[in-house]
This record gives structure tokens, sequence and C-alpha cells, in this order.
């Protein structure tokens, strides 16, 4: 299920988008692996050390293939121009309806913000261009559904589907290459470039710590050149909490590289040690996907049910890998309602409600990155920007404003002006102004990519799909939109698995049918990819790499303590 093609460069960013990769040659990978290996191998390394391991433009694929063969029978109503309008009206309604109002409660749920954004971060590392290929007009007047065999041909997804971190390696650091800002990730020899945060009078501790942000370019004609990241995946610096989360992979990294440097001496040579770290990195955030984030935004048991199942759910509907639309486009897209308007950032920053300092907003967030300026002269993140990240990892803090919002129907207000978004040619356009608009911007996506709806894919998977009783247990606007759009039989996918995590699990995880989309499409992946950590033998973190007192990685937690981020 692996394709193998010449190693190439990463592509220049595209706008939300990514980096496509081809796959290296594995044999001569895996003979660079073997302690001792001689280090005339190094005239090779330019063609065997990359770190894609898939094809890097990838197909996606319907998870429920029997659905997308009844195309529309099992999707929104769409049979006649007057019901897709409606349906369309409907869904616009919907998005609007479900996103808060400036005196709406919040609902905290259990679960840390580092999971919202390491979430994304996966997101990232697997999938791109459901948002931004310009053949899938969502702003189109008749807007009309795609019928699922033209949208499995004009589609393509730009990132390698396996969790194997090309958004942070790139192509490695054994490819020539044209300057020292070209588009490559950088780095200083084997380990990862970083960039120095700005200092002013404020400092986020510890204060001699300046390797916080990003590497950026620092050179060029304007100040928009010279704050472009160089990362794997630009959309990573798209807000500051997923680019502070992408400089602790970095550092995990090159801890990594110490580490290997000083307990596994057999590997000797810079080529050895680059390729052990980067396992040892790869493996780390693989596990703690499957056996920390996963049991954190799913069901109780989901993921011991996936894990031990000999049934392969991603595997059955096809024999290539693939990335499903039905996780993409919808169920992982649950983790737009556990952003927050504002954090409990770090010691400079104060919460909502309290007296003193005013709290990190989102739009802050958004801003103090290179995407979104920084602020005045600013080139780099200033001192006072740093995430603290004991107020965003403990999921037994006390404090309730240190934990993302539940996973329901409730969108943030921010999230209908996204800052970043829509910002290419005139703001006035209607692809822009939608693209600020989150929670339409997903509902139309859905109906344009013919995604079933979630009561047929319950009634694939099994499992007792919502009542029109459950949905209309909603506030007014939405239940209206529901209505008008027919969506109380027929409900859009994304609505749905928002939803059924509110009914069924209070919005503390996902349900059912959410959880198993997710569980089922990571492990899944990890399962296509011969190189995960779950296709070698025995492989745990007691195998990997240990903190300073020998304990091993085992949370997202501890992996921000081993990259030196969490104090």
């Amino acid at each position: 299920m692996t394709g193998i093609g010449r190693p190439t460069r990463v592509l220049a960013e595209l706008s939300h988008g990514g980096h496509a990769l081809v796959d290296n040659n594995p044999e001569a990978e895996k003979s660079l692996q073997e302690p001792g290996t001689d280090s005339a191998l190094s005239r090779v390394v330019n063609e065997s050390v990359s770190t894609a391991e898939h094809v890097g433009t990838t197909s996606f694929g319907y998870l429920f293939a029997s659905l997308s063969a009844m195309f529309p029978h099992e999707h929104l109503p769409s049979s006649t121009p007057e019901e897709t309008r409606t349906t369309v009206d409907a869904l616009n309604a919907l998005g609007d309806a479900m996103v808060d109002h400036e005196n709406s409660p919040v609902a905290d749920s259990t679960i840390p913000p580092v999971y919202t954004y390491w979430g994304q971060f996966v997101d990232h590392d697997i999938t791109a261009n459901t948002d931004r290929d310009t053949s899938i007009d969502i702003t189109g007047d008749p807007l009309v559904p795609i019928a699922p065999r033209e949208v499995l041909r004009r589609l393509e997804n730009l990132r390698s589907p396996a969790l194997n971190l090309d958004s942070v390696y790139g192509d490695g650091p054994f490819v020539d290459r044209v300057s020292p800002n070209d588009e490559a990730v950088p780095y200083d020899g084997i380990t990862l470039r970083l960039g120095e945060i700005q200092l002013i009078p404020d400092v986020v501790p510890p204060a001699d710590d300046l390797a916080r942000d990003l590497p950026r370019r620092g050179e060029g004609p304007d100040p928009e050149t010279r704050r472009t990241p160089q990362i794997g995946d630009g959309r990573n610096d798209e807000n500051l909490v997923v680019a502070q989360l992408h400089v602790a992979f970095l550092r995990f990294h090159n801890a990594a590289v110490d580490w290997v440097r000083a307990n596994e001496p057999h590997w000797g040579s810079e080529v050895e040690v680059f390729l052990r770290a980067r396992d040892l990195t790869r493996w780390a955030y693989q596990w703690l996907t499957v056996h920390d984030y996963l049991p954190t935004v799913t069901a109780a048991g989901t993921v011991d049910t996936v894990l031990t199942d000999d049934v392969d759910l991603l595997a059955l509907q096809s024999d290539t890998v693939y990335m499903p639309l039905e996780f993409s486009v919808a169920a992982f897209r649950f983790g737009h309602s556990m952003v927050r308007a504002a954090y409990d950032w770090n010691a400079f920053f104060g919460r909502d409600g309290d007296p003193g300092p005013a709290p990190a907003t989102f739009e802050q967030l958004f801003q103090f990155t290179g995407r979104g300026g920084f602020a005045g002269p600013l080139e780099r993140l200033p001192s006072n920007w740093p995430a603290d990240w004991n107020r965003l990892v403990h999921k037994n803090d006390p404090d309730t404003a240190r934990f993302a919002r539940k996973i329901d129907t409730h969108l943030a207000l921010p999230l209908s002006t996204l800052r970043n978004e829509g910002t290419i040619g005139d703001p006035e356009l209607p692809v822009n102004k939608l693209l600020k608009q989150l929670a339409r911007r997903n509902l139309l996506r859905g109906f344009r990519l013919a995604l079933p709806t979630g009561q047929a894919v319950a009634q694939a998977l099994g499992v007792p799909a919502l009542t029109r009783a459950d949905l209309e247990n909603s506030s007014q606007p939405v239940r209206d939109a529901l209505a008008a759009g027919g969506f109380l039989d027929r409900t859009p996918l994304w609505f749905y698995i928002l939803k059924e995590a509110e009914v069924q699990r209070d919005g503390q995880s996902l349900g059912a049918v959410g959880s198993t989309i997710v569980a089922a499409t990571l492990i899944g992946q990890l399962r296509a990819d011969r190189r995960s950590y779950l296709n070698q033998t025995g492989w745990s973190p007691a195998q990997g790499v240990r903190l300073p007192d020998g304990s091993p990685v085992r949370s997202v937690a501890d992996f921000l303590r081993f990259a030196g981020v969490l104090t």
C-alpha cells in the first residue's frame, strides 16, 4: 500500500494548502538504519533519506463507498433546483445559528486546550486541499453537489496521509539547497533549526531560552517575506497555539538527537543518529496520538475496539492508501467547536471576567504569527507571547478556564470572522467572505463534496441514530434551520457529529459515529504505514526516549517536557 517514487523538495507554500512530497527508496533507507553502517553510504543519502513514506499527493475517497454509490439518496436534499436552493439557504442559516453571540454562555469541557491544537497539527500533517482546490468552488449560484465519482477524479490530497511528520521534517537534512532562504525546511547539521523570539522588556520564563519561535526567512525586500516561516506546512503558522506546538516538535527532535548520542552510541554516523532520532520522534507522536489524544476526544473503549478489531474500516473500502472525506471534511472538524474565544495564555495575560490584564484573545493568537503580521515593526514572536504550556495541558487543573469548550453545536464568535482567512485579493469577493465564516464553510463544503448524511452513516455503522427529538432539542434558530432544510431526517454529517457528542457524551467527547470515524481513520493510516510504531514489533514508549528522571514519554505533557517547553 506504500507508493514509491523519486525524492523531491517540498513545494512552495500554498495558501492554507501544504506541500507535496514523494516517497523515498525504502530499501536503501532500511540499509542505513543498521548499526555501524559504513559512512560511504553518505553518497546515496540524497536519494534515500527522505521523510515521506507514501506518495505525497494521494487521493481522497469515501469511507462509506456503498453510500456514495447511492448518491443522492443518502445525502442532503438536492433532487430538484428548488430543493437544492432550499438546502443551500438552510445550510447558510444553520451555520449562522451555530455561532455564539457576544454574551453567549461558554460550556467548558474537561479536555485541556492542547488537545484541540494537537488535533489541528495532526490534520495539517495528513490532509490538505479540501478547502483550497479551486475546482471545488463553494460560492457558486446555483451551488449543487458534485457527484462522488467526479469528486474523486478532481480532488487530490496534498499531504501524505501517514502520520509521518513530513510537515516537520520536509525532505530531511541531506538534500542540496539552492540558498539558505529556499523553501526547504532548514537544518543545522542533523538538528532542526529554530527561530529566536524577539526580546522586549517582558519575557515568558525561562528568560535565557530564546529558541521559541519558528525558523523564519529573516531576509527579503519586505516584512512579509522576512516573517515567512520555513516549515514543512505553512498552515502551522496560522495561529500561535499550533505554531508553538510545531516549535515543540522541532525541539523534541533536537532533544532526541542528543538523547540518542548519549544513550545509544552504537548509532555512529550522523545519518544513523538522524534516522534513529526521527524514528523515535515519529513513534512518540504516533503513540501519543493513539494512546493519549484519541482516548481523550473519543468515547471510552473506542480506541481499544479499533486496535483489537480484525476489521479495518479504512482498508475495507480500498486496497490503496487514501484519505476519507467523511473524516477530513466532517468528523475531524469537531475540534472547531472546542476553540475558545480567549485563553489563559501566560503570566502576562488575564482571563475573561477577571480584573487586571486582558486575556489573550483568539484574534490575537492569529495576529501574533508570521501570517498575522505580529505587531508594528516585529518580525519575530515577541518575548511576552510564547505559550506557558502549564496553563494548557493538565487534565487535573482545578481552573475551568484552562479547558477547551465542549464538543457541541456551538462555535465561538471569532470563528465567524477569521482574521487570516479570505485575505487574498478583494475582501468583498464572495469566496473571501465565506472563508472567514467557518461554520457555513464546513457545511457548504460537505454538501458540495457529497458527504452522506449522519443518519446514513450511523446506519452503516450499526449504531443508533439521533432521533428527531434529539435534533430538535436545540436553540430556536438551529431548529428553524434544521426544519427548513429537511435536516431533521437527513442531517449534514459535520453538524450531526457535533450534535451526537452533545447528546450522547454531554460534549466531553465524540459520540459513536464521530469516535468511530476519527479513530478508525487515524489508526488505519498507521496500519497502512509499514514504518509506523504499530508495525514495529512490540514498540512502546518504554523503548523510546526518556525524561531526565528515567520515565518514558506517555502523555502530551511528557512530550512537551522532553521538548523543554513545559517547565
